[in-house]
This record gives structure tokens, sequence and C-alpha cells, in this order.
């Protein structure tokens, strides 16, 4: 029962953050994000991880994530409108792909608890198999260079995701065998990002950051990038 709330939860915040941005509004964006609600938040204030990395790149972002959004998601007519990550993306002429995901489908599926099968499910343990390599392989087909951002560490307070850290950190060591399998593929680390017992980096809920905290993750992303 606290699965299913949680899940009518999201799917309510999905629908008041709006549809993904559209590509062709800016044609001459080079960068595209996608992901979950750790990308997706503030989008409406203007104070998004992809809002703060176009005021430090001075260059369009075309945002395409979307709040609950999960990899492993089978539902056809919401897969489509961004709440399946890989149906989130849209040819171009990118030069990065920058994405997150993966920590839906573990709270969800299995609310964090025994998950090695879900989490084998997105990565294998050699990062070689799986609905995440399978899609990054996509993306480096389509000649992107591509950079996974693994999540926000819970502020060492007590918050709603403390008990998915084991997880957490599981899904980042796999993240780094993939990354280190393809000079173009990448992943970002956000570990160190909060310093413990700082609230200041999350929201309320101490499971999304809050404004300064989307921020932060933007300027990590930046510094990846930008060279």
């Amino acid at each position: 029962m606290q699965r299913r709330i949680l899940w009518i939860v999201a799917f309510a915040l999905t629908a008041l953050s709006g549809c993904a941005e559209p590509v062709s509004r800016h044609e001459n964006a080079r960068i595209l994000l996608m992901g979950d609600s750790m990308m997706a938040v503030h989008g409406m204030t203007g104070a998004s991880v992809s809002d703060a990395m176009e005021r430090r790149l001075q260059q369009p972002v075309i945002d395409r994530s979307v709040i609950g959004a999960r990899f492993l998601y089978r539902l056809p007519v919401s897969g489509a409108a961004g709440l399946n990550i890989p149906k989130q993306y849209r040819n171009g002429d990118w030069d990065w792909v920058v994405l997150n995901g993966g920590g839906n489908d573990i709270l969800f599926g299995c609310g964090c608890g025994p998950c090695a099968q879900r989490v084998d499910r997105l990565i294998s343990k050699d990062g070689r198999k799986g609905a995440i390599p399978g899609f990054v392989s996509r993306l480096r087909r389509d000649g992107a260079q591509v950079l996974f951002v693994g999540y926000m560490r819970t502020p060492g307070v007590t918050s709603p995701i403390e008990h998915c850290v084991d997880e957490g950190r599981e899904m980042d060591a796999r993240l780094a065998r993939l990354a280190a399998l393809d000079r173009g593929v990448h992943f970002l680390s956000l570990d160190g990002l909060v310093p413990h017992g700082d609230r200041s980096y999350h929201g309320m809920d101490l499971v999304h950051p809050s404004a300064k905290g989307s921020d932060a993750i933007a300027a990590r992303i930046v510094d990846r990038i930008a060279p």
C-alpha cells in the first residue's frame, strides 16, 4: 500500500510538472538532458539542473526529464510522455547527452528492500548488460558523448530514502564500470556533494534537491562537459 501511495504521488507530481521540453525549441542546442525528478524538480520556477547549466554555460540545454521517470516502465501512453526514460530521447546533433535514472525503479520496484534482481535488470555487475547499458549504447551509436549522473546522497539525517544507501552505492560502482568500457561514456558521482548534516541541499522532503542542490549538481556537470 505504501508503494502504491508513493507511486500515485509521483504520478501527480509528473502531471503538475508539465511535458518534457520539445527538442525544436532551440535548433542550435547541442546538449540534451534526460532523467527523473532529480533533474526535473524546480523546472516550473527556472531553478532546475538544466536551468542552472544554461546560466553557467551560456548556451541552451534541452531538458526532457520528467518527475517519476524510470528505465523499467511498460505503460505505453505515459511512457511515451516521458515516464520511460529511454522514450525521453530525441534524435539530434548532440555533443552531450546528460542523464540520470534508476532510483525510481528501485524505490517503486522493491522499496529498497531485497533488490539484487531489480538492480541486475538495470545494470549487471560488470556494467555490460541491462537496461542502462543498452540505452547508453544506443546513445553512443548516435555519436554523442554520454554523461551518466549518480544520485545525491542523503544529508545524514533521517529521510525517506535513508535505507536506499547500499543500493545507491552499488549502482554507482556498476555505472563506473560501464563508463570504463567506452571513452565516450562518463560517470559523475555526486558523492561528497552534500555535507553531512546539511539539509540545505535538499527540499523539505529530504529526497529531492533544493534549488541550491540543483545548482550544485549543475556545477559538477558543467565542470565535466565544458572542456
